[in-house]
């Protein structure tokens, strides 16, 4: 399930699962869970926050960073590839070696990227790729010789629960479904449950799913904005000013 905090652990639990008190027992769960509090940046960047334009689908802007500094595992991995797409906010987590160059860095990018979605337009560095580095760093702290057998799984948790810029997962959001997990093969598959109700088409779905996620980030990003910047002052760098 991963140590993503106490709203999106609720939110996944309730999607199968009921019993009294659950939110009170998700919070004094994830309350104490070292992990999830390891995960927690407390960090504030300087100057105001400024929202990078919104996109108008999946995988057509992203994000990437590296986290570096990891121990090195029997593979020889020691740092982390981070991709992001800033719409869906659906991630990929990519071991790599700290030798590798930027010819190697372009044709994982081809292999784990491009191959699986296209080539976006846009590429941010620094953005919500870096949010990312302390959760992935807490999360894979007690596996130091084998941290890159656990990332897929890591990733596909992440992909799974519900990000509060969207109010989606990010899985529903590129493919228009969730995907499966342990909970659902428990019982028998509902078939009709598969079937869109109105009968709308599948690119009609995904092309509606987008616009409302669009105007869900929308108001996300003001509502950020806004409290971010409480008490911060606008820093205005002039060429030739040390950064």
């Amino acid at each position: 399930m991963g140590h993503f905090g106490i709203e999106k652990t609720l939110s996944l639990l309730k999607e199968k699962l009921f019993w009294p008190h659950m939110k009170r027992d998700v919070q004094r769960f994830c309350s104490s869970c070292i992990v999830c509090l390891q995960a927690k940046s407390t960090t504030k960047p300087h100057g105001l926050y400024t929202p990078l334009p919104i996109s108008n689908a999946p995988w057509v802007d992203i994000s990437m960073d590296f986290i570096l500094g990891l121990p090195r595992t029997q593979r020889g991995k020691d740092y982390i590839f981070v991709v992001v797409d800033r719409f869906s906010k659906m991630a990929h987590f990519i071991p790599c070696h700290k030798v590798d160059d930027a010819n190697n860095i372009a044709k994982l990018f081809f292999q784990e990227i491009v191959r699986l979605h296209r080539l976006p337009k846009t590429i941010a560095s620094d953005r919500d790729a870096k949010s990312l580095g302390t959760m992935l760093r807490a999360i894979l702290k007690g596996n130091k010789k084998s941290w890159d057998d656990y990332l897929p799984h890591v990733e596909f948790a992440y992909n799974r629960v519900v990000h509060k810029t969207t109010n989606m997962s990010p899985f529903e959001i590129v493919y228009g479904f969730n995907p499966l997990t342990p909970l659902d093969l428990l019982p028998l598959p509902d078939v009709a449950s598969f079937i869109h109700k109105e009968g709308t088409s599948r690119a009609e779905l995904v092309k509606n799913l987008h616009e409302r996620v669009r105007n869900h980030i929308q108001s996300q990003t003001k509502n950020y904005a806004k409290y971010n910047n409480k008490g911060r002052k606008e820093v205005v760098f002039n060429e030739g000013d040390w950064v």
